[in-house]
């Protein structure tokens, strides 16, 4: 049985914002419903996973339901940057999405990462219940926070720091 399970049904707003330096920044994934806030912990590498995973999602929809109305929502990025408190509940391990015909809401479910040797069956769950419209915004703005990161070097594709670059595709050897 989980540590808890939370039900954020539905998310008055949501959210994904990085905090600190490029390089050394910790992203977060962020639900208000009422006067609770819930955190979590993600990689980038999550974020950018969960970012193309729900525009996939709802252009998957759009094609099944052509019923639905169009799902595209602007963003006010004041709006967008989590807010304090930011205590995280744990680090997510798996994230995956659902939807709800009937209720037309979109789910973005997540569960804790584990250490080695801990009981799978005890991993805490969260379901953050959003609108289509909801998770486009989540999406468009996750990606944008992705991109603000370190540059890549063109050479390599690399994150590039700012005290300097190994770059393997300058190593000296010639083509």
């Amino acid at each position: 049985m989980p540590r808890f399970e939370i039900d954020v049904d539905p998310c008055d707003h949501i959210t994904a914002d990085a905090i600190g330096a490029p390089g050394q920044r910790v992203f977060y994934l962020q639900a208000h419903q009422s006067a609770r806030t819930i955190s979590i912990i993600l990689e980038k590498i999550q974020l950018q996973s969960l970012a193309v995973g729900i525009e996939q999602f709802l252009a998957q929809l759009a094609r099944e339901e052509e019923a639905l109305q169009d799902s595209y929502s602007e963003f006010n990025e004041a709006q967008m940057h989590i807010h304090p408190p930011i205590e995280p509940l744990f680090r997510a391990g798996e994230i995956g999405l659902g939807y709800d015909k009937d209720r037309d809401l979109l789910v973005i479910v997540t569960k804790e990462i584990l250490l080695e040797g801990d009981d799978p069956t005890e991993a805490a769950l969260i379901r953050f219940w959003c609108s289509r419209q909801q998770a486009h915004a989540l999406a468009r703005w996750g990606a944008e926070v992705v991109q603000r990161g370190r540059p890549l070097c063109p050479q390599c594709g690399q994150p590039m720091e700012a005290e300097g670059h190994f770059c393997p595709k300058k190593n000296g050897h010639k083509h």
